[in-house]
């Protein structure tokens, strides 16, 4: 039930963590099991949970609940925690802002970490030309800041995003997301003007990435015009959606389309962004300038906080007072910015996505050799994804995939899963993650996988 290993991470300053998987309860436990009941009678059923128990402390590649089990951590808070839950410069650089001030409105008395986060965004950013950055605080805000944004350049009102796209909760964002249940069901009606084109999905479609891009385009000038289009938006890896990775050559012929026509193309690295892929951004991997791209999760170790970077040109259409928030850029999470950033930069976390990616793909391309049910292994970095079919029929299987993510919480592992079908297991370690805690994840899912019937 348990497995020790030797590295331990400070989650505090203090103590440290052990790096360990421990099973001392069942799942959930006594504890979890008096919280779930709080929660119950307290938060509404609309707001759901993956796990069935409750955190009390976690860091590294592990997540300890409040019974005292210990699970390895393969969800980072979807892609927020990449740093490592409670890391160190990050909890210093979070304590010292708390003690000097926690908020001001950024529009009403502005101050230095903005404008440094703001600097820092611009200097690592695709493309070397003049950028400018706001920030906001989720995903959701940065994609619909982004499309607004776009809007005032162009003076056009069309959007184009893709098939299996997720790009939000929000009124526009919830347009823009291609998944119904549950992110849609009942909430509309929707913002006007989103039009949808296919994304390149090599699994399913076995295009090219230029005839893949082709396709989407010939569908966008025959159904919207391309002089009516304000902006493409597109995950360069959807997540969401089943972390697709697009064929080779689809995203830099989208993006020679819209350059050709005055469209702004607006990269969401929501999720792939800040060393996730392998590269400190997705687009990087086929060398795609976007105009704007929107970010958040793994921004700011954890704290809210998101951002639009881009063309300067582009980013100082909006007039005097039409972009910002009240807690937009808040100093706290400006702070953990930074200290994230530094985090990335100093222990080369970038190459440690890139060996973590090394290990899932090969570890998982292995189990599929052996199981016909896994249909694809796929991803890039610490970003990767197992597609779940029905053998007989090729099919999803989102039956099975819920089977084995049950099995994995059990054994202790949190994993999640997404697609259009529900049928995608999907992987996203912390990159602080130590390499035999990942290693022995990868036996734990052999086994449920193997034992999942």
């Amino acid at each position: 039930m348990s497995a020790t290993v030797t590295a331990r991470v400070s989650t505090t300053g203090g103590p440290t963590l052990p790096q360990e998987r421990r099973l001392v309860t069942e799942i959930p436990g006594p504890r979890s099991r008096e919280l779930a009941a709080r929660r119950s009678a307290a938060v509404p059923a609309g707001v759901s949970v993956t796990m069935p128990v409750f955190a009390a402390a976690a860091g590294g590649g592990v997540l300890v609940d409040v019974d005292g089990n210990s699970f390895i951590d393969l969800g980072s808070g979807i892609a927020v925690t990449s740093v490592g839950n409670s890391a160190p410069a990050v909890v210093d650089a979070v304590r010292d802002q708390v003690g000097r001030f926690t908020h001001t409105c950024f529009m009403i008395t502005p101050y230095e970490g903005y404008v440094a986060v703001a600097e820092a965004l611009n200097a690592i950013t695709p493309g070397d030309h003049e950028k400018r950055s706001a920030l906001f605080n989720s995903g959701a805000e940065a994609v619909e800041n982004a499309v607004k944004i776009a809007r005032s350049h162009t003076g056009r009102q069309a959007v184009a995003v893709f098939d299996h796209a997720y790009h939000g909760r929000t009124s526009l964002t919830m347009a823009m997301t291609a998944k119904n249940m549950p992110y849609k069901e009942g909430f509309g009606p929707f913002s006007p003007e989103v039009h949808r084109a296919p994304m390149s999905y090599p699994f399913l479609d076995g295009l090219d990435g230029p005839a893949a891009a082709g396709r989407a385009i010939e569908i966008l000038d025959r159904q919207v015009g391309a002089h009516n289009l304000a902006a493409l938006v597109i995950e360069p890896i959807q997540g969401e959606g089943g972390f697709i990775v697009p064929a080779p050559g689809f995203l830099p012929a989208l993006r020679d389309w819209t350059r050709a026509n005055g469209i702004v193309f607006v990269a969401d690295e929501v999720q792939t962004g800040f060393a996730r892929t392998g590269a400190m951004f997705a687009c990087e991997h086929e060398d795609v300038v976007p105009d704007l791209i929107a970010t958040a999760k793994g921004i700011a170790g954890g704290l809210p906080l998101a951002a639009v970077t881009g063309t300067a040109e582009i980013m100082d259409a909006p007039h005097a007072g039409g972009l910002g928030g009240t807690y937009g850029g808040n100093p706290i999470a400006c702070a953990a910015a930074l200290a994230t950033l530094r985090t990335i930069r100093d222990d080369d976390l970038v190459g440690r996505a890139r060996a973590i990616g090394e290990m899932l793909l090969d570890r998982l391309r292995a189990l599929q050799a052996t199981d016909p049910r896994i249909g694809d292994v796929r991803g890039r970095g610490a970003m990767v994804a197992v597609e779940v079919v029905d053998p007989a029929t090729g099919g999803p299987d989102a039956a099975t995939t819920k089977a084995i993510a049950a099995g994995a919480h059990a054994a202790g592992l949190i994993v999640l899963t997404c697609g259009s079908h529900g049928n995608v297991l999907r992987l996203l370690p912390p990159l602080a993650i130590p390499q035999p805690l990942l290693a022995e994840a990868l036996d734990v899912l052999a086994d449920v996988v193997a034992t999942t019937r």
